[in-house]
């Protein structure tokens, strides 16, 4: 796992952790704010319409049946993990990153792997739980990838895609926070 200090505002830091090993090398189709439709998206068959609000993590073949773990970003607290349509299993936990109250949405988890108790103090690079089999009720029938968002706030919003580009002013490009 591969941890490091990202300066927040001058004088203060926050530890970030890669979600997944290799994560930056894993983004090759869905980033932040891409436009997609069932014509026209880097993912066939493509189901949803709209803007994403994350950034989507790919596995590698070799990974297809291996538990590949997910690791949180930040230290904060487990807010939610559940079932949530689109993704199958998720964890959402409230994080502080560049002095801004945030949650975070981890997609696509096998539910029965999030191990942290709703309400558990997680450390930054802590395995939350593993990815879902794909094509399964673990992912609700997606591919196995790590869906990860950032929603400004303490409100929780696990939406993947919004309709209009100016609604993504209340997201944050995860891109951002962990290069």
């Amino acid at each position: 796992m591969f941890f490091f200090v990202m300066p927040a505002h001058a004088a203060t830091t926050t530890t970030i952790a890669l979600p997944l090993d290799h994560a930056l090398d894993r983004v090759t189709k869905k980033t932040f704010g891409l436009f997609v439709d069932p014509t026209h998206s880097p993912v066939s068959p493509e189901r949803f319409r709209g803007y994403h609000t994350g950034t989507d993590f790919e596995t590698t073949p070799e990974e297809a049946t291996p538990t590949v773990a997910v690791h949180a970003m930040c230290g904060g607290t487990l807010l939610q993990k559940r079932t949530a349509s689109g993704y199958g299993g998720i964890a959402v936990q409230s994080c502080v990153i560049n002095k801004q109250r945030v949650t975070v949405l981890y997609g696509h988890l096998k539910l029965a792997s999030i191990t942290p108790r709703i309400g558990a103090k997680l450390v930054a690079g802590q395995v939350i739980g593993a990815l879902g089999k794909g094509y399964s009720k673990e992912t609700d029938g997606e591919r196995k990838h790590l869906h990860l968002s950032i929603h400004k706030g303490a409100t929780i919003n696990v939406a993947g895609y919004v309709q209009k580009k100016s609604s993504l002013k209340n997201w944050i490009d995860p891109m951002t926070v962990l290069k």
